[in-house]
């Protein structure tokens, strides 16, 4: 059985995601292989008590980046939006 931090990497922290948390929307680094319904459980899981309303995925591809003369591309990953219903997530606000 996967644990949740199998699926969910990283909560993502920029400003935009702790302005969408006060909406009760939390973005999450995820495996690229993840499906919704394993986001969906892997939260419920991880918070307790917390209720997943929906959940969006965005696939984020890699693109090239030069430094100098030396170039390559970025890693290709997967965030997720998830919205929550019932109490917020306070472990997450205040990182």
């Amino acid at each position: 059985m996967k644990t949740p931090y199998d699926v969910i990497l990283a909560p993502i922290i920029s400003e935009k995601s702790m302005d969408d948390a006060a909406s009760k929307k939390y973005t999450f680094k995820v495996v690229p292989t993840a499906t919704k319904d394993d986001i969906k459980a892997a939260v419920e899981l991880a918070f307790p008590g917390r209720k997943v309303k929906s959940v969006k995925t965005v696939y984020m591809p890699s693109h090239e980046k030069r430094m100098g003369r030396t170039s390559g591309r970025t890693q290709s990953s997967k965030k997720a939006i998830v919205l929550i219903e019932g109490d917020a997530i306070e472990e997450l606000r205040g990182v």
